[in-house]
Order: C-alpha cells, then sequence, then structure tokens
C-alpha cells in the first residue's frame, strides 16, 4: 500500500502524470495524424463551420476562448492556441492589486485542441468549437508538461490513471439548478406551500426549457426529464455517462443556458443561493463505480439485491468521500454565497457528513438505482474540480478499506470531521485534510487557496445593508 500521507496511490499518479514533459509533443503527434487530419476537416467541410472558438475551462469555473477561422485549424492542431497563464484563474486580481495565478509576468501557456471534442453551436451553424488541453511551452525550460490549473485535462489524466490502477470507471449525472428572472416567469406562490412540480408553473417556463432540451440534444446530449423546484427554478437532467464527458456536458449546458437567457430577454444563473426562503441551486453528483472487462460491465455499487443494500466495494468508496467531506468543501461549495445554502432551515440542503438509504436529508444517499447522490455541490461548482475531488477520496477509501458505518451512524472518525459552515471555515479545512493537500498538485492547492483567501478577505471587509439595519440605530 502506498503512502496515505502523500495522497496515496491517487497523489503518486498526479505526481508522475504531470511530471511527464512529453505530454504536448504526444497530444501535437496525435493530433496531426493524417487520418485525424482528414476527420476533422471533412467535418468542418460538411457542417459549414466558419468560425471555431478554442476553449479552456477556468479553475473558477468559466470558460476561455479565442475565435479562429476554421480554415486554420490545422495550424491549431499543431501548435495550439496561446493565452496569459493567468487566464485559468480567471485574470481575477487581489486586493492588493496582483493578478493571481503568477502576475503580468507570467508566461504564456499554449492550449492544444481535442478535435473529438468539436460540435457546432445549434444556434449559429456557422460557428463551432473545440476544447483545449493547456501545456506549458516546450520551448521553455521544463516545458511541454500539463500545466495543473487546467482542471479539465488534469481530472481526464487523473480518471484514466485511476482507471488502470483500479480496473473501475467513475460515472456521474449532475443535476444542476438554475434560476430565472425576467417577464413572462414570474411566480407568485404561497409562503407554506412549495410551487415545485406543478404543471402551471412549468407551462410559464416552456420557452426556457423548449429551446435548452433542443439545444442540447444538438449537442449531443440524451436529455432525460426536468421539473420545476422553486421560484423561477427548474432542474433539467441528462443521461449519466464517463464523469469526464459529465462534466464537460455541465460547461456546455452553461454554456447554452445563458444563450437562452440572450435570445429571450431573461437573466440565468448557478448561483447557489439567490434569496432567503427559497432553494439553493444545488447540483447533486450521482455516482457509480463500473467494472469493464471481457465479460461486459458491472455496476459494483449495488449487490442486485431488491432492497436498497450497498457493496462493501461502495462502502468503501462512501467512507472515503465523508471523511473528507470537511477538507472537499472549499471545492464543492467554492463561493461564499454557497454557504448561505446550508443555513436556510428546511431547504433540502444536507449540512454534515452522513450517508442513508433513500433519504434526501444526508451527504450522500444511496438511491434504488445503484448510485451514491453526493448532495453538497452546489451549481456554481467546477465539475471538473469536483469530481477529480471525489475520485481522489473514493480511491483512499478503497486502498485504506474504509468503513462509513451504518445509515444514519458514520464512525467516530467520521464524525469527528466537522462540515465548514463558511468559507473562511472551508479554507481552513482544505488546508487541514492532510490526503487531500498530499494528493493533489502543490500548484493547484496554493493558486486555490490564494483565490478563496482573497474572495473571503473581500467578503469580510464589505459593510452590508443588514449591517446597517441592525447596528445603524443599535445604540443611542
Amino acid at each position: 500500500m502506498s503512502d496515505l500521507s502523500t495522497g496515496g496511490s491517487f497523489g503518486a499518479a498526479l505526481r508522475e502524470i504531470l511530471d511527464d514533459d512529453s505530454a504536448f509533443s504526444r497530444h501535437r503527434e496525435e493530433n496531426l495524424r493524417p487520418e485525424a487530419l482528414a476527420a476533422l476537416g471533412e467535418r468542418i467541410r460538411e457542417t459549414g463551420v466558419r468560425y471555431i472558438y478554442y476553449m479552456v475551462p477556468t479553475l473558477g469555473s468559466r470558460t476561455i476562448a479565442k475565435v479562429v477561422p476554421a480554415e486554420h485549424f490545422e495550424r491549431m492542431l499543431g501548435k495550439g492556441i496561446a493565452f496569459h497563464r493567468t487566464a485559468l484563474t480567471d485574470l481575477q486580481t487581489s486586493r492588493e492589486g496582483e493578478l493571481i495565478g503568477g502576475g503580468v509576468d507570467a508566461h504564456e501557456f499554449w492550449g492544444l485542441p481535442d478535435p473529438e471534442t468539436f460540435q457546432v453551436l445549434p444556434w449559429d451553424p456557422e460557428v463551432g468549437r473545440m476544447f483545449c488541453r493547456a501545456y506549458d511551452p516546450p520551448h521553455l525550460a521544463g516545458g511541454g508538461r500539463l500545466i495543473p490549473l487546467d482542471t479539465r485535462a488534469l481530472f481526464i489524466a487523473a480518471h484514466r490513471a485511476f482507471t488502470e490502477r483500479t480496473g473501475l470507471e467513475l460515472r456521474s449525472g449532475l443535476e444542476p439548478e438554475m434560476t430565472w428572472v425576467g417577464p413572462g416567469i414570474e411566480v407568485v406562490s404561497k409562503t407554506d406551500q412549495s410551487p415545485a412540480y406543478q404543471v402551471e408553473n412549468l407551462e410559464k417556463m416552456r420557452p426556457v426549457y423548449k429551446k435548452v432540451i433542443s439545444y442540447s440534444q444538438a449537442l449531443d446530449f440524451t436529455m432525460i426529464q426536468g421539473d420545476y423546484e422553486d421560484d423561477g427554478q427548474i432542474e433539467l437532467n441528462w443521461e449519466y455517462d464517463r464523469a469526464e464527458r459529465t462534466a464537460e456536458r455541465m460547461t456546455t449546458y452553461r454554456q447554452v443556458c445563458k444563450q437562452v437567457a440572450r435570445e429571450l430577454g431573461l437573466q440565468a444563473s448557478f448561483m447557489a443561493k439567490p434569496s432567503n426562503g427559497r432553494m439553493g441551486n444545488g447540483c447533486h453528483h450521482n455516482l457509480s463505480l463500473w467494472r469493464i472487462g471481457s465479460d461486459g460491465e458491472t455496476n459494483v455499487v449495488e449487490d442486485g439485491r431488491v432492497e436498497l443494500h450497498a457493496t462493501e466495494t461502495a462502502r468503501n468508496a462512501i467512507a472515503g468521500m465523508l471523511l473528507h467531506t470537511p477538507g472537499s468543501m472549499l471545492v464543492m461549495a467554492s463561493t461564499v454565497n454557497s454557504y448561505k445554502r446550508f443555513w436556510d432551515a428546511g431547504q433540502f440542503a444536507p449540512s454534515g457528513a452522513d450517508w442513508g438509504l433513500d433519504t434526501r436529508g444526508v451527504a450522500i444517499r444511496i438511491s434504488a438505482n445503484g448510485r451514491m447522490e453526493y448532495r453538497l455541490p452546489d451549481a456554481s461548482v467546477n465539475p471538473y474540480l469536483s469530481h477529480l475531488y471525489l475520485l481522489a477520496a473514493i480511491e483512499h477509501g478503497l486502498e485504506a478499506e474504509l468503513d462509513p458505518g451504518d445509515p444514519g451512524a458514520p464512525t467516530e472518525a467520521i464524525r469527528a470531521g466537522v462540515v465548514p459552515n463558511t468559507l473562511g471555515a472551508a479554507i481552513d479545512a482544505f488546508e487541514a485534510d492532510e490526503y487531500l493537500m498530499g494528493a493533489m498538485p502543490e500548484e493547484l492547492t496554493r493558486i486555490y487557496l490564494q483565490l478563496k483567501r482573497d474572495e473571503w478577505a473581500r467578503y469580510c471587509g464589505q459593510i452590508t445593508q443588514w449591517e446597517f439595519d441592525q447596528y445603524w440605530e443599535a445604540i443611542p
């Protein structure tokens, strides 16, 4: 068994991945295979695409891109797109005025496209897109390596290595909730009654869901169901898949929703808690582990019994996720606003590290269809980063054969962990998790902490209307 204090097998594998200075050249060689160039060229000609977005998800769950005329695709596949390195941290400036992630003197990175991600944007068929992986330029000392701040590339590589070690594949389905505001969709609900599921409220959202679903289907989503949750809030779901595909679809889904909002003259937000007394925007992660063999695929979360039951493998995975819930909250609930979701009593948001069988008041719900529903992430989450941290926690559970205890009664080790209820507390818990700190790249944790400390400091320095209401006339 590997050294768990340095992140176990997961951490060792990531360090090996990030030490590989031939990663860029191998990726470029794959892109420039004659058959790969011919296939993408034919696809571009068939679709009539004239412009292509070359995109990279950022650490803060946004997406950066450059637009290039489509005829230059071969050059882009070989050299990639240059961005300033701090674009991966959203060009965020600290309170001291410094660009987080390297400052103005940071060197560029090269985004090398993944041609298999080419798709046509359904709202403008002359525009296509491709996701890229971020590398240090190979001409620099130590260049050619993946950049740890590219969470998409990092998770793809980590998941591949996890499968090679364990024989297991992580699959997931997300439940992103989103709040829409604007003419024609306002709902006036009773204070003692939820507007959820009512068909009349779905009817008010009909222009929204029709466009979102049709655009998503055009982008190869298998849309499965949706419902009205709270005032202006809907949830639309798509079929589960390999976790990296699910994360990519979440990134695309946000782009779809923003486009629909523009077309309909509405505002659309994935903000975790837009208002008090109403449901927050959660993003439950429904996880399953699959063993892929010559005789087919097996979901190792369930054991085939009729009643709800988790296998020993699933119990180990659950224990890992619960044990590291405090330390991973900074990823699952990544903003100041995220924690408001856990303070509003009776709003179906869990607040502890516990698990149960088909109950919605816990952090992990074991459902009847063989999945582990991790209920803590909110809709502003970086889906690549959340899956990366969940995968690390799962492997710790498997490698150390951790025990989660019984449903509703977790072990003492899990109960000892205090789940943060503010961003400041989450920063402390993140740093205190020795396994996760050892498992993740040093640059990723250092820059992520810098971003979150700066966000917390900015929030703590703001004077709010609540403070005026409480204290302006408080003392005669």
